[in-house]
């Protein structure tokens, strides 16, 4: 074993990793593994699971080398962008391993691109558009924009302190909960409203997870799949464990939760909250400005099909719709020179579909009146979203290899 081939397994682990951490299906990272060492002229076997990925490369007279990285922590989604960049590098032979390693490292070593105090007001904005969007009422676009910042703050802690970070999910929820409760209290409020409770905890909701989860599991990556579906309904119920804490304790009977949607601000609401809502994403996730017009575009159509999938097929089926529409999108614009990757418009188009976060009404009302039928209208409604992201993905394929297949055939048979 040469020290290139030996650099060049390294860079392939490190590559499998990064990719984990920035949530790629480990199907495609697999994927991706096998075709730059191929580009690379050296076998690659290996394994690659979420939150670690070994490679092993050819025999020589020096041994076998065998190189393993570690998933840690996820990416942030600023870094994806280059990341992605790098991905389609590896893929096309245009990066040596030396080099691709050296990007690994800048990539790591990337500064956010704005300070604390704007991720925590971005945070803000997004959960006040959020709130057009699901519940459109002056107070609660109020209540989402000062929770969300609250939200916001408690992420900036957890990111500076990782320990705290394991507990964010839950103690935002307490505290969210625990704050509409004291308002509703104190405002004369026969009821909260759990919609307007979503807004500032959207970021935990798992929508991301569930959907990798069911592409793995549909791809036979039964390890992967399995262990992203578990850790995606803890984390509901963690969501769920602290708001039913803060009802418990500040007796709020789980009658008095409602579900029931309101629009106190005019039927233009929703689609204001789609600008608003991309406005917010801009400034707390920090991707480049030049991303702004690719967002509203992805956002826009995740939201208007699955509107209109509401209106045609019903709540459940509207999800998938969305998810169709926002994978199918996201994979033709970035085929366009200077779009942006496909995986960096998917996760904020995920989050504005309404069957993601009614997955924590669901959850909500397992411990109130309704809670006969919750649990099948949660695994429903989440996983609803999943399959429409899966079916653009097939659908996608199909397209593209029969494209193929009548290229090679010529122009002169139809």
């Amino acid at each position: 074993m040469n020290s290139d081939s030996d650099q060049q397994i390294r860079f392939l682990a490190r590559l499998g990793a990064a990719m984990c951490a920035a949530n790629y299906p480990v199907t495609l990272v697999r994927q991706t593994l096998d075709r730059t060492a191929a580009r690379f002229g050296v076998r690659n076997d290996g394994i690659a699971l979420p939150n670690h990925v070994q490679v092993v490369g050819p025999d020589g007279s020096g041994g076998t080398a065998v190189h393993g990285a570690r998933v840690d922590a996820d990416l942030r989604f600023d870094q994806i962008f280059p990341l992605a960049r790098l991905v389609s590098d590896a893929l096309a032979g245009r990066v040596s391993a030396e080099q691709g390693e050296s990007r690994l490292d800048a990539i790591g070593a990337a500064a956010r691109r704005y300070p604390s105090w704007v991720t925590v007001i971005g945070y803000g904005i997004q959960s006040a558009g959020l709130s057009l969007v699901l519940e459109p009422t002056f107070l609660n676009v109020l209540a989402a924009l000062a929770l969300g910042a609250m939200v916001g703050g408690l992420l900036v802690a957890g990111q500076r302190v990782p320990i705290l970070a394991q507990l964010v999910p839950a103690i935002s929820a307490f505290a969210v909960a625990s704050i509409c409760i004291v308002a509703a209290l104190r405002l004369d409020l026969d009821h909260v409203g759990l919609r307007a409770l979503i807004p500032p905890l959207a970021v935990f909701l798992p929508g991301a997870a569930i959907t990798l989860a069911v592409i793995e599991l549909t791809s036979r990556d039964v390890i992967a799949g399995t262990s992203r579906l578990i850790a995606g309904f803890v984390q509901i119920i963690q969501l769920a464990f602290g708001i039913l804490i803060a009802t418990q304790l500040l007796g709020m009977r789980e009658d008095q939760l409602s579900s029931e949607a309101v629009n106190h601000i005019g039927p233009w609401a929703p689609w204001l909250g789609v600008a608003v809502y991309s406005l917010g994403v801009l400034l707390f996730l920090a991707p480049p400005v030049s991303f702004l017009p690719w967002l509203l575009l992805i956002t826009y159509t995740a939201f208007t099909a699955q509107y209109a999938g509401d209106l045609l097929l019903g709540s459940y089926a509207s999800g998938f719709c969305g998810g169709l529409a926002l994978t199918l999108v996201a994979l033709a614009v970035s085929r366009r020179r200077g779009a942006p990757p496909a995986i960096t418009m998917i996760l904020p188009g995920f989050w504005l579909l309404v069957p993601g976060s009614m997955g924590l009404i669901g959850v909500t009302e397992l411990f109130g009146a309704d809670g006969d039928s919750a649990l099948p209208a949660t695994l429903i409604s989440m996983i609803s979203v999943a399959f429409g992201l899966q079916a653009g993905l097939v659908c996608w394929q199909i397209v593209r290899r029969g494209r193929r297949a009548g290229l090679r055939q010529g122009p002169g048979i139809r």
